[in-house]
């Protein structure tokens, strides 16, 4: 384990100077910069600006000493749109909204997919299995703000149920959360099914039916946890990947989040504040799947962490 962890880690600080690298030299090598808007900005003013932010040095020395700042110190620098701040303190304040968020759609997801799946799984060639599959298939093909979209004018404008943005209170989560979480409940019901349809036609579970073991017994304790595994490797990606989805989420609902100064950051040319949150979502991508992995083992004895 702990070979496993510290060949991780390495692993882990090559991955964030690749992206590091790369995400720093794309966005120079975009047209634009931070200083250019519709409103022109005297030479002088410019050039002061340009030296507060070392853009005024060759992209090479930028980029070393961004590099050094970043990695030694974990400092991202100030943003160049909220003079105020620096990237750190709105990560900071972002990154808990952007976590509940996340967390209440993968409860969500997780919850209706597990559920919908083993129900699929245990009346296969049903109605209810066809239903609910065709359900999930949709579910998958749909984007999240399409849902988004349809769920505003239902429970918003029609049924007048819920807020149409904001942050604070529980509606004000409830339906981000659920257009954020329904495409991965589809595809865990669908991952669900098929891991149960696999685990039901082992030997042991024959067993347990032998033994007169109560059907409810044989799935949660027998076979649900080898019918999860798939679902435990679908896990870390869809984790940052919820995360990361609720980017465009969370500025159709005007929630303050990393998604809403990461889109932000990207019109508007905010170097530190797109790096920072980059790195961010390159560091959460990396630990889930490390977690992942970890899980997997502990799920199934027969893998080792080598």
């Amino acid at each position: 384990m702990i070979a496993f962890l510290i060949k991780r880690f390495v692993w882990l600080l090559l991955t964030l100077w690749i992206v590091f690298t790369i995400s720093f030299f794309l966005m120079r090598a975009a047209p634009g910069g931070p200083f250019s808007s519709e409103r022109k900005l005297t030479p002088d003013v410019k050039r002061a600006m340009e030296k507060e932010y070392r853009l005024d040095k060759p992209i090479y020395w930028q980029y070393g000493d961004r590099l050094w700042r970043t990695f030694r110190w974990w400092d991202l620098g100030k943003s160049t749109k909220l003079k105020d701040f620096t990237v750190n303190e709105v990560i900071r304040a972002g990154f808990p909204v952007s976590a509940t968020l996340g967390l209440v759609a993968l409860i969500f997801a997780l919850s209706l997919g597990l559920t919908a799946g083993i129900i699929s799984a245990l009346y296969r060639q049903t109605v209810l299995d066809v239903s609910l599959i065709a359900i999930a298939t949709i579910g998958i093909a749909v984007p999240n703000f399409w849902l988004a979209s349809v769920g505003i004018i239902i429970s918003v404008f029609y049924l007048q149920l819920l807020p149409a943005a904001g942050w604070g209170t529980l509606s004000n989560v409830i339906l981000p959360a659920l257009c954020l979480g329904a495409p991965y409940a589809a595809y865990i019901a669908r991952l669900t099914r098929t891991g149960m349809l696999d685990v039901l036609n082992q030997d042991y579970i024959r067993t347990a039916r032998a033994k007169g073991l109560p059907s409810y017994k044989i799935v949660i304790h027998h076979a649900l946890k080898g019918a999860v595994l798939p679902v435990v490797s679908f896990m870390g990606p869809a984790t940052a990947g919820i995360l990361t989805g609720s980017l465009v989420l969370e500025s159709m609902f005007n929630i303050p989040g990393m998604g809403t100064h990461f889109i932000e950051a990207a019109f508007q040319r905010d170097y530190p504040m797109a790096m920072g949150v980059v790195l961010v979502y390159t560091l959460l991508l990396y630990s889930m799947n490390t977690l992942v992995d970890i899980s997997y083992s502990l799920l199934d004895p027969r893998v080792k962490l080598d």
